[in-house]
């Protein structure tokens, strides 16, 4: 070998072990930086025409382990998905306070029916007032509470929104920093550093979304999501997003680097834009429809109390609400039987009106059965012939008792009802709470029964359990058609909602939608042009279809501002027929309506479907512990996912670090074995000019 071999050689060693120290000293420089990953020197042997001629530097890569990186990033998916969800959760729970303390809003429905129970035990005016005044109370904190729910989930829109951009910037400076490494890669230079900036801006992005990341031929990466679809790094541009709330449901809507567009809510896995759709679009509308569901019976069971009652003295005139259905098809529907009682100032009864329900028609006084298209004319006949009078305005019923004398309806055996709901009730006549929007939805209608909808067209979105777009469906309901025929065009598996479930009435008359099992399908309107009658509700609003129109309820009741001006036009006395003239059958001081009242919470009653609470029967104090308990455990559970998943991250990114951060020990090791190879390279160095000077001693 001759002298310049072995200079060549000598020399090759000093810059490769000059190299190595480099490394070194950039990877202890960057002991406590967060996300660096450390540099490996890779040597290699250099040979010439069969002869060792050296080492040289191969490349310097970063000692990265894709397993635990792709680890890390699940990890840390999870994490922030659950910290996403269980933030809003636990916003959700303070609105709705500790249901153990006294100004929790569960606390104001128990203060509520106990208010009466104070003024039945010790009645007056006051007393009534102030048990009222306990209604009105309850009944606004439900409405603040849902428009609080409802800002809650606003608010997530806005952090969802930030979300959005933060990811569309990560993607692109992932994509851009994709060519600066492939410049670098083929120029042969260090492009550890970009490839350390990209990996840390896509453990940014994993906290956001789950991502898959493959090695790119040259150096880079290709990020794709968790179905495969391309984000950024496959050399058409990075992907970007955007958040649709024009819909029932928030949409995140991908835009692919080809320039295709479509939702992609479905495809997240995790992320903290999938645990904020989460509670966007499914907790947060369940617990508002529940909390709407609790609020709605709620009212029905006090004014079902109230309505069996009637106030003392008894008033000339009873005046009910629209009730959205046309009077003639309410009494084809009733069955049972109930009186329109007159009485004098001093609670006598003067004379009673009998009808009895049967057929689809009725009779008055043991008559001939008459067609349901008669009865508010029959009626005012009946009451005429005591001094008394019935009219209608739509669907308004009015009953008036005529001259001096009050009025009072009290339901025979077996008693008249309509959809879970006595006469008095069904008409309003006596009602505490009012609703502003349609809210109960046991219409009492039947399946024969017209639909009323003959002009419009309404489309519900399907969507999927974490809110994500299915389909847009369209109905037109037939002009003259049924409700049966309504279920009918609903429940197509062609131009309907077959294929994801089925609408049905329940025995109230309801119309529930069941999602096929397992599926957690919803389905919600996105437009309605239809009217009942041409002025009444919409298809959907009248019949409550979607979470939306039924969370929305309990933002509408108030009690009747007529009671709080004047609490003794409460109805709380109990008509007896059994009296005798001149014996009083409604004797003032009775205070049965209000011990009624106050035991309302405890009457078993039928609730609806309502978020992930099924239909069931049992009594509103009792759904409102459960509801509190669900509410509880939900967040609850939230935290404790929360506080796993962060473990679970946390030991993740200590395994990493472990494999790809700096060890100082090891970095002492190889600054001593480079410093040693320095060394020995300097030596070979000085032992061939050593040569030197003694050939060229002998030479001279």
């Amino acid at each position: 070998m001759s002298l310049n071999a072995i200079l060549s050689i000598a020399q090759s060693g000093l810059t490769t072990a000059q190299a190595g120290i480099n490394v070194v000293s950039d990877n202890v420089a960057n002991v406590n930086t967060p996300g660096y990953v450390r540099k490996v020197a890779n040597e290699q042997s250099v040979v010439l025409a069969g002869q060792g001629a050296g080492v040289d530097i191969a490349g310097i890569t970063r000692a990265a382990d894709a397993y635990l990186e792709q680890a890390n990033r699940t990890a840390t998916a999870n994490s922030n998905n659950s910290a996403a969800l269980a933030s809003v959760l636990n916003n959700a729970q303070t609105l709705f306070g500790d249901p153990s303390s006294s100004t929790s809003f569960f606390a104001g429905l128990d203060n509520m029916f106990s208010a009466f129970s104070s003024a039945s035990a010790a009645p007056s005016s006051s007393a009534t007032s102030q048990a009222l005044n306990s209604v009105s109370s309850f009944f606004q904190s439900a409405g603040t509470l849902s428009n609080n729910l409802a800002t809650i989930a606003s608010q997530t829109d806005s952090q969802i929104n930030a979300d959005v951009g933060t990811v569309n910037s990560l993607l692109s400076q992932i994509d851009s920093l994709n060519q600066t490494i492939s410049r670098g890669s083929i120029g042969g230079q260090d492009v550890s550093g970009a490839q350390n900036q990209q990996s840390q801006l896509i453990d940014q992005l994993s906290q956001y979304m789950n991502v898959n990341v493959a090695a790119s031929a040259h150096g880079g990466v290709v990020v794709r999501g968790a179905d495969g679809s391309p984000l950024a790094g496959d050399g058409e541009g990075p992907a970007t997003f955007s958040y649709d709330t024009t819909g029932p449901q928030g949409q995140l809507i991908y835009t692919s680097p080809y320039g295709s567009t479509q939702p992609y809510s479905s495809r997240l896995q995790s992320g903290e834009l999938n645990g904020l759709l989460t509670a966007r679009n499914s907790e947060i509308p369940h617990m508002r429809e529940q909390l709407a569901e609790l609020t709605t019976q709620a009212a029905g069971v006090i004014n079902a109390a109230a309505n069996a009652h009637t106030p003392t003295p008894a008033p000339a005139t009873l005046t009910g609400k629209d009730t959205g259905v046309d009077i003639p098809t309410v009494v084809g529907d009733f069955s049972g039987s109930t009186s329109l009682v007159v009485l004098n100032s001093s609670g006598v009864i003067q004379g009673q009106v009998n009808i009895t329900f049967t057929g689809g028609g009725y009779t008055i006084n043991g008559g001939a059965v008459q067609p349901a298209a008669n009865f508010v004319a029959d009626v005012n006949t009946a009451l005429g012939a005591l001094g008394g009078s019935a009219s209608s305005t739509g669907n308004v019923l009015t009953l008036n008792a005529g001259g001096a004398n009050g009025l009072a309806i009290v339901d025979g055996s077996p008693a008249a009802q309509n959809g879970g709901k006595g006469f008095s009730q069904y008409f309003g006549f006596n009602d505490v709470v009012r609703s502003s929007v349609v809210a109960d939805y046991n219409t009492g209608l039947k399946a024969t029964d017209l639909s009323g909808f003959n002009a419009g067209s309404f489309t519900l979105r399907v969507s999927g359990a974490n809110g994500a777009k299915v389909q847009d469906i369209s109905i037109t309901p037939t002009p003259g058609g049924t409700v049966g025929g309504l279920l009918t065009q609903l429940n197509s598996t062609t131009t309907g909602f077959g294929l994801y479930g089925q609408f049905s009435l329940n025995t109230n008359s309801a119309v529930v939608f069941t999602p096929n099992a397992g599926s957690g399908y919803s389905v919600d309107p996105l437009s309605d042009t239809t009217q009942r009658n041409g002025t009444g509700a919409s298809a959907t609003a009248f019949f409550g279809i979607g979470t939306q129109n039924r969370g929305a309820r309990a933002s509408g009741f108030s009690v009747n501002p007529a009671l709080l001006q004047n609490p003794n036009l409460l109805a709380v006395g109990t008509i007896n027929t059994a009296a005798v003239p001149p014996a009083a059958s409604l004797p003032s001081g009775d205070t049965s309506g209000l011990d009624a009242i106050s035991q309302a919470g405890k009457a078993l009653t039928s609730f609806l479907p309502a978020g992930n609470a099924p239909a069931q029967t049992l009594s509103v104090s009792d759904y409102a512990a459960a509801l509190a308990a669900r509410i509880g455990d939900k967040a609850k559970a939230a935290e404790s996912a929360k506080t796993s998943a962060a473990a679970t991250a946390q030991t993740a990114k200590t395994r990493l670090n472990a494999s790809e951060g700096v060890n100082i020990d090891e970095e002492l090791v190889n600054l001593t074995t480079y410093q040693q190879a320095y060394n020995a390279s300097s030596r070979l160095i000085i032992a061939a000019r050593d040569m030197f000077d003694t050939l060229l001693g002998m030479v001279r």
